[in-house]
């Protein structure tokens, strides 16, 4: 059976795989089964994303993250007490992706080039979904690790291709989720040099202080992998309608996240249940409504799950298992009536064209 094309421009794919100890070329229920008895993190045995379920899916290329955060002294938040350390696990995580690399599992895409040779790959019906090896394009999210601006290069030399300069609170270069405040002195110094790489610049997580000095600074492409409609959910997390027009002025696309917290303002980390309060992935739909009645079409809306991004199945709709399940999306839009072409504008062809634009 043919399924759709969807790319996923936001997975913290090594974070799992080095921080939560997951073998994500392993099927879904094994690694549930490994976690069975852990009690160390809310989501254990309860995750959804892994390689085999990507290609169930028809997931064939994803943006894959970097994730290290430096912790200042009063912070609450988990994190590394240095950038050197906060540096050497990304480069954990870099290993990861690149043994995944040698054993056919995945493959990195930097260049146009790497693109229209994996595309192709995935458009051969001759070869079956689960002997495709998943793309990656490299995204750092929250730049705290880069121990000073000379690291960017040595990062996008290994293909380093987007930077999100925050995360959750305070950053070395912009402070993040939950935080107030400008992208600092360091952050303005990294926005140029991103700038002179032609690098794509995730503004996920920044303040709406640094959300405006973003783009009035940077000159590059700028994409939002994973945010919803703070009309929707009113928090500083996500977009409000002035940014999001201000983004599709940019030409930007929008990814939509499955995080319920980000989906259902009634919902509270820990302490919610998606079931209870009937958050199913319909609800993301709500979120990309309003992005289109802004926009008036449906071309800056796309798919950047987040998923397993610190949270499994306790945390994202309730009638998802594993992120195969995005495929429902095609029915649920089609009944509430998105066209086919919307469909494959938001699965892949928005992402795609954006990507090819920003690299051209």
């Amino acid at each position: 059976m043919n399924i759709p094309f969807i790319i996923d421009a936001h997975l913290d794919l090594a974070m799992n795989a080095i921080e939560w100890n997951r073998d994500l070329s392993r099927p879904l229920e094994e690694v549930r089964q490994r976690e069975m008895f852990m009690k160390d993190k809310p989501d254990r045995g309860k995750g959804t994303v892994c390689l085999p379920e990507l290609r169930k899916g028809g997931i064939g290329l994803v943006v894959a993250t970097q994730l290290s955060r430096v912790t200042p002294l009063g912070s609450s938040l988990p994190g590394w007490n240095s950038p050197q350390q906060a540096w050497a696990m990304t480069q954990a995580q870099l290993v990861w992706y690149k043994e995944m690399e040698a054993m056919g599992e995945m493959v990195q895409i930097c260049d146009l080039k790497d693109l229209d040779s994996h595309l192709a790959l995935w458009n051969d019906r001759n070869v079956s979904n689960d002997k495709k090896p998943v793309g990656y394009i490299l995204s750092l999210e929250g730049a705290d690790s880069l121990v000073d601006i000379s690291y960017l290069h040595k990062a996008y030399d290994y293909g380093l291709r987007a930077v999100g300069l925050s995360h959750f609170g305070p950053g070395r270069y912009a402070p993040g989720t939950k935080m107030q405040g400008k992208i600092t002195s360091l952050g303005i110094e990294l926005l140029k040099e991103m700038d002179k790489l032609n690098m794509i610049l995730d503004i996920t997580h920044l303040t709406d202080e640094g959300f405006d000095q973003a783009l009035e600074l940077y000159n590059g492409p700028i994409w939002a992998s994973h945010h919803n409609v703070r009309e929707i959910v009113p928090n500083q997390r996500q977009l409000n309608n002035d940014q999001i027009k201000r983004l599709i002025e940019r030409d930007a696309v929008i990814g939509g996240m499955l995080d319920c917290w980000a989906m259902d303002v009634r919902f509270i980390d820990t302490i919610s249940d998606p079931w209870q309060l009937d958050i199913k992935l319909e609800n993301l739909v709500d979120h990309w409504d309003k992005i289109c009645q802004i926009a008036g079409n449906t071309e800056h809306i796309a798919i950047g799950s987040d998923l397993d991004g610190i949270f499994g199945t306790e945390q994202s709709p309730w009638d998802m298992n594993s992120i195969a399940d995005l495929q429902k999306y095609q029915d649920i839009l089609i009944r509430r009536g998105y066209s086919q072409d919307d469909i494959d504008n938001i699965f892949y062809k928005n992402w795609l064209r954006f990507i090819r634009k920003a690299w051209a």
